[in-house]
């Protein structure tokens, strides 16, 4: 039985194609593009499980891929730098990204990261007793305080009916405050959401996905302040 699907974005053909043929015997359905004009349409089309994608790209960079892709695409983005300088990783998580590696990188080390993503997404989805409904209305025992909808099951969430479009991380992060609702969640709670994978979740890296979530938040609910900063300790979603 075939993995999840991995779409490439990756102008260097050779790395391309190495990439393609290490996934692809490790079972991956796997496409590739290396052009960034082309990139969207492609997500659009092959609805990939994960997107790894380089952000120096000819045509659209890929920068610009992330931000505009996640007006659609709800899966994970797993984007490649050349070094840790060329964007910060800051604006990484600003764009929609939920993780980055810095080439070069060893096909294990690469095949991890992109195991451990999406294992913690099908964690979330297999531990839910509504995981086998996409539907909202029949999400009858997940928390819903003042119209907010937890779709586990397809790892979305909604606010007034409305689809938030939250990144993988920021829906595990929402979730975590609904369960805990008008509780203290503290910042390591939140880094344990991600310890699966192999990289070192710190204070700013949440602190970036929070402001994320409550920005998309706000979008929906006529700007009131959903999530909470309690100082030295953490968030909180407010009823």
């Amino acid at each position: 039985m075939s993995k999840a699907k991995v779409l490439i974005v990756e102008d260097d053909l050779e790395i391309a194609r190495l990439t393609t043929l290490y996934l692809e015997a490790e079972g991956y359905v796997v496409s590739a593009v290396h052009d960034g004009n082309l990139a969207l349409d492609k997500i659009r089309s092959f609805e990939p499980d994960l997107v790894l994608l380089d952000l120096m790209l000819p045509g659209m960079s890929g920068t610009q891929i992330c931000r505009q892709a996640r007006e659609f695409y709800n899966g994970i983005i797993l984007v490649l730098t050349a070094s840790e300088d060329e964007v910060s990783e800051v604006s990484l998580f600003k764009f929609g990204a939920d993780d980055y590696v810095t080439k070069p990188i060893r096909g294990h080390a690469l095949l991890a990261r992109i195991e451990a993503l999406l294992r913690r997404a099908s964690l979330a989805a297999n531990n839910s007793p509504s995981s086998t409904s996409h539907s909202i209305e029949s999400q009858e025992n997940v928390p819903n305080p003042n119209g907010i909808f937890i779709d586990v099951g397809d790892q979305s969430a909604y606010l007034n009916g409305q689809n938030l479009k939250l990144t993988s991380a920021e829906f595990d992060i929402l979730n975590l405050l609904v369960t805990n609702m008008s509780e203290v969640v503290t910042r390591d709670q939140c880094c344990q959401l991600f310890r699966g994978i192999d990289y070192s979740f710190n204070d700013r890296s949440i602190d970036m996905r929070v402001s994320g979530l409550r920005k998309k938040l706000r979008i929906h609910a006529n700007e009131k302040q959903w999530i909470r900063t309690v100082r030295n300790k953490g968030y909180m979603l407010v009823a």
